[in-house]
């Protein structure tokens, strides 16, 4: 890049410095969009496929899940990222529709390519946009039917949405049970739900119906001596964020010893050290102990002869856990330790699962925290299951704090599709094509589900359309018996926070990536920077269509 004076050049871009602008820029940043979207595509509804990604290392993880595919895919375009950010925000906001988030960004962009062919400026286009995706996220809300925390049956249909099409499938109806009972146990009075508070513990072995649910916390680790109890009733239990061993002074400090009587006094002093320590756990009642540092082998063993059952090096959000279903609070000094702050639990026993020793705290008053035993009869099983179990508990979580749910089945899309377009039609200039172009993007879900299941798109979607303008707004389509049909009725239903979230943050990319006209690559050290040769479409994402080279 370079400014001409007088016939003397001035570099202003270092060189090998690359631009971009203009129509080539816009073009380059929609292809790359479109790459990431048509990537995930194929993976959306019950029909929907997985995809199975090998990293450098050669670890495989095979999903269904639209956020898990992107962040696992080596993603180098600046513009494909913004796709992937799409995703990211999705998951962390209501952790099921990714896929649906992408897919309607890259279906915006699309729309947006043929407008921008047809000379109608970015900036129309956007504000277009914007009008639209504010005006659906109004008619989702007068779409959204009332759901109670209570009402287990509809939040049981939600989890099972949310699962379907995913690994789970096979023991679905035992695994959206486990879920709502775990949403509901662990729901605050006033609404909130914090899913940190379900544990998910996956262990390879058994098959999908051996998965359970452990009303209280269940630690993955075992007894520290084999001498203590493996099983404790009506257990006082302490939690403690400090090393039961003796104090070693914060400075270096020398000790000179020249006699051997001296060197067996340090010893028994460090001895008594320790033993005074136990012997405070031992007086304030405590008969399990829940230790995030480490236990002393001497400590060990007196706690063994004292009948403590103790653990040692508990991650800290298991203790948080502990304390939420035992009420006990966590004492961080030796000091502190106090028959007050002690949790209490029915039952604290070390059972084998899986092969494998783990720590079982049940019966506790009233367990705001629980524990999902997953099972499955290989690794990748038992993960694609965790997966879908997070994304089920996730949408439950959002359902009982927004209390707000629509159909699925692409009901809401078409229904939006047809409002947008009354509304485009009362807007005046050009931003009504934009609305025009939001409505029909709007429709790639249906369209998706439709091939996905191999049915064909344009007969569904007529037959669609044609339910939803005389009035059935529920109207979605069944992919098994590839007709349309009452999704309520069908139980195929979605928190309202997925369809608001998924369509205001696909908008908001979509329009970020239209307004760029110009885009500089720095160059690299060493290397000349990507030329747009490069950066064209897939350019800059590697591999076949978007996906990056998988070996």
């Amino acid at each position: 890049m370079a400014a001409n004076l007088g016939g003397q050049p001035i570099f202003i871009l270092k060189e090998g410095s690359q631009r971009t602008r203009g129509r080539d820029a816009q073009s380059g940043n929609i292809a790359a969009a479109k790459a990431v979207a048509s990537a995930v595509r194929t993976t959306l509804g019950p029909k929907g496929m997985d995809k199975m990604l090998v990293d450098t290392i050669g670890d495989v993880v095979i999903t269904n899940d639209g956020v898990t595919i992107l962040k696992e895919m080596d993603i180098e375009h600046p513009a494909a990222k913004m796709m992937v950010e799409v995703a990211k925000t999705q998951d962390d906001e209501v952790g099921d529709g990714t896929t649906t988030a992408v897919v309607v960004a890259g279906e915006l962009l699309k729309r947006a390519e043929e407008l921008l062919d047809q000379d109608v400026h970015p900036t129309v286009i956007a504000h277009g946009y914007r009008l639209a995706a504010d005006k659906a996220q109004e008619l989702i809300k007068e779409l959204a039917i009332d759901v109670k925390p209570t009402d287990k049956k509809m939040l049981t249909k939600i989890a099972d949405t949310a699962m379907t099409g995913k690994g789970a499938e096979a023991a679905k109806d035992k695994l959206t049970e486990l879920v709502v009972k775990a949403i509901t146990m662990i729901a605050d009075e006033d609404g909130t739900v914090d899913t940190d508070f379900v544990k998910v513990e996956k262990k390879v072995g058994g098959t999908i119906e051996d998965s359970e649910i452990i009303e209280g916390v269940v630690i993955d680790k075992e007894r520290v001596h084999p001498g203590m109890p493996k099983k404790i009733e009506n257990a006082k239990i302490l939690l403690l964020n400090a090393p039961v061993e003796f104090k070693k002074t914060e400075v270096d400090a020398e000790i000179s010893i020249t006699s051997p009587d001296q060197l067996q006094m340090f010893l028994d002093e460090e001895e008594k050290m320790i033993k005074t320590i136990v012997e405070k756990i031992v007086k304030s009642g405590a008969n399990v102990l829940v230790c995030q540092k480490g236990i002393d082998d001497i400590a060990q063993h007196y706690l063994a002869k004292a009948g403590v059952l103790a653990v040692r090096r508990v991650k800290k959000s298991d203790l948080t856990k502990l304390s939420r279903a035992t009420g006990a609070t966590v004492i961080s000094s030796i000091d502190a330790i106090d028959a007050a702050e002690l949790g209490k639990a029915g039952l604290v026993e070390e059972k084998k699962v899986g092969g494998e020793e783990m720590i079982f705290v049940t019966e506790c008053d009233n367990p705001k925290a629980c524990t999902l035993i997953v099972r499955g009869g290989t690794e990748h099983v038992v993960d694609e299951l965790d997966r879908a179990l997070e994304d089920a508990l996730r949408v439950v979580g959002v359902a009982v704090e927004d209390k707000k749910f629509v159909a699925g089945g692409g009901s809401p899309e078409v229904e939006l599709s047809l409002r947008l377009r009354e509304f485009a039609a009362s807007q005046e200039g050009r931003s009504q094509l934009a609305i025009e172009a939001f409505a029909n993007a709007l429709e790639i879900i249906p369209r998706t589900l439709a091939e996905n299941a191999g049915l064909d798109p344009i007969d569904m979607l007529v037959e669609l359309r044609s339910e939803h303008e005389n009035g059935k707004k529920t109207a979605g389509l069944n992919v098994f018996e590839a007709k349309a049909v009452d999704m309520l009725k069908a139980g195929v239903v979605e928190p309202m926070r997925v369809k608001t979230q998924a369509i205001a943050s696909a908008a908001e990319a979509a329009v970020m990536i239209l307004r760029i006209d110009d885009v500089i690559a720095a160059s690299k050290m060493g290397g000349g920077a990507p030329g747009p040769e490069d950066m064209e479409g897939m350019g800059g994402m590697g591999g076949m269509g978007g996906m990056p080279p998988m070996m």
